[in-house]
């Protein structure tokens, strides 16, 4: 029975290695499995099969290596550094190759992996002239939310906390014209560069069309289920979109009222919202962390930008470059448009950003909720103005908080509206000159653009 046993497993294998044969052809025959060190037929087989052709460089290759090889034995070597103590082990914590640090760079030699980022590729800001307060204007009764310059640059539009628009002369500062009709607070305004008419939006719910001609409210757009905390117009189409406390943005036919779109996705307030004509044509940010880009043809997302840790509450577009800023408390980030790449962090002003303007020579203005105005360069991300603004006398200390802000159609006055019901109008200082007010930068390992 054992024999019989014997002879069917000698037969199996018999077959099996016939098949084997059969299966790797000829080459099989030529590895003898004593010489291999994993016991795999298989493996020997493929490495045979497969790189028996190249087990010997090209001639070209080899001349190129032999040659490269021959150039670092000529190489002088240098002198590898010793602690003071004489010890003769290196305290570098990177190992170089035995051409010293300037072999690093050639091309034969290996690249290490943990270089530190060099600081002299960073880009030097611009200089800019730095801004100063060149007037108060004081008329309203609470808190300034919303501001809007009309496109002539002759007046500018504030909203504020005691219901009011109030249209305000921006060569004078005099008061031309108070709106009512909200009966909550003021939150968003918007001037229509192509019709006579001023857009409004407050938390009473409602979003108003005035006719500048009559002065009157001529439109209402209903829909919004909440406090309705932005609008913006879209530069080209008439469209209007707003934003609020129902975590939608609604687009509305300027004409009709009726509702286009819905765009549904954020989980919290929408806080601002920005219109600009190539996609994504709408870009909002929400209290839920996020900035959403909106394809406005497709009522869809285009995509979400996740990197804030804490609520977006202002967004502010670059007039002439394709890019965006975005602010939450402690953070102003970067980016690019369509996909919204990011770019470059704005770092050092540690308070809740309520407010962002740019204007086209590239200077970018932060409010925040405890006073303190950043002006940066756009290109870079240098800070290089921090100001506190002061709080109108007889007002609290914690009044000192810029709520709104945007620069004129010129770009040279930037128009802020503040916690202590004032608005206040900051112009560049003329006497200012690179000498006077030189740049304080100097590059840093720490930050990169990209």
């Amino acid at each position: 029975m054992d024999y019989a046993h014997s002879q069917s497993a000698e037969n199996a294998v018999r077959t099996s290695a016939k098949r084997t044969a059969e299966l790797f052809g000829p080459e099989y025959l030529m590895v003898t499995p004593s010489a291999l060190t994993d016991g795999s037929i298989g493996v020997s087989y493929r490495r045979k099969a497969e790189y028996e052709d190249v087990t010997e460089l090209p001639r070209a290759l080899a001349e190129k290596q032999a040659k490269a090889a021959a150039g670092r034995t000529k190489r002088p070597k240098i002198q590898a550094q010793t602690p003071a103590d004489g010890s003769g082990a290196s305290m570098s914590l990177v190992k170089r190759p035995a051409g010293g640090a300037g072999a690093a760079g050639t091309e034969d030699q290996p690249k290490s992996l943990i270089t530190r980022p060099s600081a002299t590729k960073q880009q030097k800001p611009d200089w800019h002239a730095p801004w100063k307060l060149m007037r108060v204007i004081s008329g309203h009764l609470g808190w300034v939310r919303a501001l809007a310059v009309e496109p002539n640059n002759q007046w500018f539009a504030s909203g504020a906390g005691d219901r009011t628009i109030k249209i305000w002369n921006l060569a004078t500062g005099s008061l031309r014209l108070t709106l009512t009709g909200h009966i909550s607070t003021v939150r968003g305004l918007a001037v229509s560069p192509r019709h006579p008419y001023l857009f409004s939006c407050g938390e009473d719910k409602m979003v108003k069309c005035w006719d500048l001609e009559t002065n009157k409210v001529i439109r209402h757009y209903h829909g919004h289920l909440s406090g309705v905390y932005t609008l913006a117009l879209h530069p080209r189409l008439d469209l209007l979109v707003t934003g609020g406390r129902d975590g939608v943005c609604r687009v509305w036919d300027m004409r009709t009222r009726s509702n286009v779109h819905v765009l549904g996705g954020h989980k919290g307030t929408v806080a601002d919202i920005k219109c600009q004509e190539a996609d994504p044509q709408i870009i909002s940010g929400s209290l839920d962390s996020t900035v959403r880009l909106w394809d406005l043809a497709a009522g869809k997302s285009m995509g979400v930008l996740t990197h804030h840790k804490k609520g977006v509450r202002n967004i502010a577009i670059h007039p002439s470059e394709f890019t965006f800023a975005s602010a939450s408390t402690g953070s102003i980030k970067q980016w690019m448009c369509p996909k919204g790449d990011f770019m470059q962090n704005f770092e050092g002003q540690n308070s809740v950003i309520n407010s962002l303007a740019v204007n086209d020579e590239n200077v970018l203005f932060s409010g925040g909720d405890n006073g303190s105005m950043s002006f940066w360069d756009w290109k870079t991300g240098h800070r290089f103005q921090s100001v506190e603004t002061t709080a109108q006398p007889g007002s609290l200390e914690a009044e000192a908080g810029i709520m709104a802000s945007t620069f004129d159609r010129t770009g040279l006055r930037l128009i802020t509206g503040e916690a202590d019901k004032t608005i206040k109008v900051w112009k560049q200082d003329e006497d200012a000159t690179p000498e006077t007010h030189p740049v304080q930068w100097a590059p840093t390992l720490g930050r990169q653009r990209y």
